[in-house]
C-alpha cells in the first residue's frame, strides 16, 4: 500500500482505527495503513460499536446476576475506559482547563499540553461522568442498545469535526492523524446511522441530530477559543456527544 494512497476504503483502515482510539489488541497495521490513517477515520464508528458492545456485555451480565442498573452502569462505564485508556475523558479535562484558564490562545494551547489536571477539569470530569453514570442507569432499563448507539454516533461524528475546524497547532496527536475529508466523514455518519437503525428503530434520527449539535457546539466554542482543534478538544466532543445522545435516547425511549 503506498504511501500516497488516496482510496476511500481500505481494510487496514479498521485495525489503524481501533489502534488510535482504543487500547484493544489488533494486528499491527503495515507502516503505509498509518500514512492514510486520516482517511481512514470512517472506520471510527466501528470502534465505537465495539466498544460499547463489550461495554453492554458487561452490564448486561451484571443484571442477569441480580446487580441494580446503577451498579451496571458504573460497570460498564470502567469498561470503557478500560477498553479507550480513558482518552476522550483525558481529553475533556485538558479542553476545560486549557479553555477556561488561559487568556490568551498560547497560554490555553500551553494548558492544554500540561499533563497536570486543574479545577475545571476535574470539576467537568465529576459532571461528565456523573451525567454518564444517571442516564446511562434508566437507558440500560429502556433501551439497552442505547449505550451502543451513544458509543457510536459520538465517535462517527469525529471525522466531520476534523475536517470541519482547522488544527489548532502544528503537533499532537489531530495534527499527526490530519484532515479525513467529507467522504471519509459521510462513511462514518451513514454507518452509525445503518447501525442506530437496527438497534434504536426511528430514535437515531433525534439521537444523531442532538449528538451532533452537541459535538458541533463543542468544535464552535474551540474555534472562537484557540483557532480550532485539537486531539484534546476531540475527546471533549466524544464525551459531550455521547452525553448529548444518553439524554435524547432517556427522553424519547
Amino acid at each position: 500500500m503506498p504511501e500516497t494512497d488516496k482510496g476511500l476504503l481500505r481494510l487496514w483502515d479498521v485495525p489503524v482505527a481501533f489502534a488510535l482510539l482504543s487500547r484493544l489488541p489488533v494486528p499491527h497495521p503495515p507502516d503505509a495503513a498509518f500514512a492514510r490513517q486520516a482517511r481512514g477515520a470512517w472506520a471510527f464508528p466501528l470502534v465505537g460499536i465495539v466498544i460499547g458492545g463489550l461495554s453492554l456485555t458487561v452490564a448486561s451480565l451484571a443484571m442477569m446476576l441480580g446487580l441494580p442498573a446503577l451498579i451496571a452502569a458504573g460497570l460498564a462505564l470502567g469498561t470503557q475506559m478500560a477498553l479507550t485508556g480513558a482518552m476522550h475523558e483525558d481529553g475533556l479535562a485538558d479542553t476545560v482547563d486549557g479553555l477556561w484558564g488561559g487568556w490568551t490562545v498560547e497560554r490555553r494551547l500551553e494548558i492544554m499540553k500540561d499533563s497536570h489536571i486543574g479545577t475545571y477539569g476535574v470539576l467537568a470530569l465529576i459532571l461528565s461522568f456523573g451525567l454518564r453514570w444517571v442516564t446511562l442507569a434508566t437507558v440500560l432499563i429502556t433501551l439497552p442498545a442505547g449505550l451502543v448507539v451513544a458509543s457510536t454516533l459520538s465517535r462517527a461524528g469525529l471525522p466531520a469535526l476534523m475536517t470541519a475546524l482547522p488544527q489548532a497547532r502544528a503537533s499532537g496527536l489531530s495534527h499527526r492523524v490530519g484532515v479525513p475529508g467529507w467522504p471519509a466523514s459521510a462513511i462514518a455518519l451513514g454507518l452509525a446511522l445503518f447501525f442506530g437503525f437496527f438497534t434504536a428503530g426511528l430514535l437515531i434520527l433525534p439521537a444523531l441530530i442532538l449528538t451532533g449539535a452537541a459535538m458541533a457546539g463543542v468544535g464552535l466554542v474551540a474555534k472562537v477559543r484557540i483557532g480550532g482543534q485539537t486531539g484534546d478538544i476531540l475527546g471533549a466532543a466524544q464525551q459531550v456527544g455521547e452525553i448529548a445522545c444518553l439524554l435524547t435516547l432517556l427522553v424519547l425511549a
